[in-house]
């Protein structure tokens, strides 16, 4: 997440863009084909983001995700092909989200604030605040009262 939050300080201005291209290099070749894990460095990600063996985690760059998320390994986010080429936007994540592995989160949906999302699941609706989501495809297993 280190080497990200430099990265992603490149699209601040267009100058600290040009002092940041050398990270940049460093940053796709490092992070995006030795570890594996595909996270744009132009993506909106908040506060205190926690990855945990980020190993085959994939992010489209019209993803956003809000404060104080867990990712987990082998994970997709990203958005869905609507055809004749065209593409749909990517999940908007909200705040205190717990994303299992193996999750693939995909469309132009929304997830809610304080969600956990078990792991396999295959997210393709909007899934309220305070919810518990499993399966494929994902349904809300339990809603904090």
């Amino acid at each position: 997440m280190l080497l990200f939050r430099m990265a992603n300080y490149g699209t601040k201005s267009r100058a600290y863009y040009i002092l940041a291209i050398p990270h940049l290099i460093f940053y796709k070749f490092f992070v995006e084909w030795v570890l594996g894990v595909g996270i744009p460095w132009d993506l909106r990600i908040g506060r205190n983001c926690k990855l945990y063996h980020g190993q085959s985690l994939i992010i489209n760059s019209s993803v956003s995700i809000g404060e104080n998320c867990t990712l987990r390994h082998c994970t997709t986010i990203g958005n869905k092909q609507l055809g004749n080429g065209l593409f749909s936007k990517g999940p908007a994540i909200g705040n205190y989200v717990d994303i299992g592995s193996n999750v693939c989160i995909i469309g132009d949906i929304k997830i809610g604030s304080n969600v956990r999302i078990g792991s396999g699941s295959v997210v393709v609706k909007d899934v309220g605040d305070d919810c518990t989501a499993v399966g494929n495809p994902a349904s809300v297993l339990a809603r904090k009262v």
